[in-house]
């Protein structure tokens, strides 16, 4: 093989690898509804979505959840299935129970990852609350694998009946392993009546040689207390991409019902995701 063509087939597999963030695809493991609001999901506390976002969110309110989750990349063939349980009304310590199977890469580069997090929320006193989970990873594909555990942590202060705001770490214990890198976010949530609005920013102090920074914001309007109305934006500062992305739902008296979701990214590999949960609430 001549010295040119050596070159560019090494500069494609670079690019290649560049553009796949493998340590990114675990971190896009959401509800419909947190896909809907651009990802920024971590202070409100709603769903059970605060399994692998802010622990301590899974205490705010007492109700038993189960949600279950599919999403599909029609671009790039990827998906998961997800199955998640919060019990926050049996004591005052909430307990959540999260697991995901992911699918990623197509045909013989296609990579399967079971991840499975389980956790415990408790109000410190009503406007402090703290939280962890401690998550189990196993992963195996084409040059992809991983047997790993880690942790995360997370702060939460009711500021008012309808500010909160948060802190939490992901991913504290060190794995060594690229697809559970460590990271750190900090969240906003505001709801009151029909209105939810939302935001997030998330840091990356350790991937790359210099810091990186991702920010979420979204909105929901619950229109005849029934019909959810969702949208919301990300800039991913790994991919250095945008994403949009919107939603509705059905929303019974209870709590239960559905969510849908479709994201649209500008840029980059051009994914298009779409997303659906089903939720059941017992208060």
């Amino acid at each position: 093989m001549s010295l040119r063509p050596a070159v560019l087939l090494f500069a494609v597999c670079v690019s290649t690898a560049a553009l796949a963030q493998p340590h990114e695809d675990l971190r896009d493991v959401m509800t419909a509804r947190a896909y809907a609001m651009g990802g920024a999901f971590r202070a409100l506390g709603i769903g059970t979505e605060a399994v692998l976002g802010n622990p301590a969110a899974m205490a705010m309110y007492p109700a038993y959840r189960v949600e279950s989750t599919g999403a599909w990349d029609t671009r790039l063939k990827e998906g998961m299935l997800g199955l998640s349980i919060i019990d926050a009304a049996t004591s005052k310590l909430a307990m959540g129970i999260d697991y995901h199977w992911v699918s990623l890469g197509r045909g013989g580069a296609r990579t399967s990852a079971h991840l499975s997090s389980m956790g415990v929320g408790f109000a410190l006193t009503p406007g402090i609350l703290i939280g962890g989970v401690a998550r189990y990873l196993r992963m195996s594909g084409m040059g992809r694998y991983a047997n790993s555990v880690t942790m995360d942590t997370g702060l939460l202060f009711r500021l008012s009946d309808s500010l909160t705001a948060g802190l939490s770490g992901h991913n504290l214990i060190n794995t060594e392993n690229v697809e559970l890198s460590r990271y750190y976010s900090g969240h906003l949530g505001y709801s009151s009546g029909a209105l939810t609005l939302a935001g997030d920013v998330r840091a990356d102090f350790e991937t790359e040689d210099k810091t990186t920074m991702t920010y979420s914001g979204g909105l929901e309007y619950l229109a005849g207390m029934q019909l959810p109305l969702r949208m919301g934006y990300m800039y991913d500062g790994v991919t250095r991409t945008s994403k949009l992305s919107g939603g509705l739902g059905f929303m019974s008296e209870t709590g239960s019902g559905l969510d849908l979701a479709y994201r649209h990214e500008l840029g980059g590999l051009k994914s298009r995701m779409l997303a659906l949960t089903l939720r059941m609430q017992m208060n």
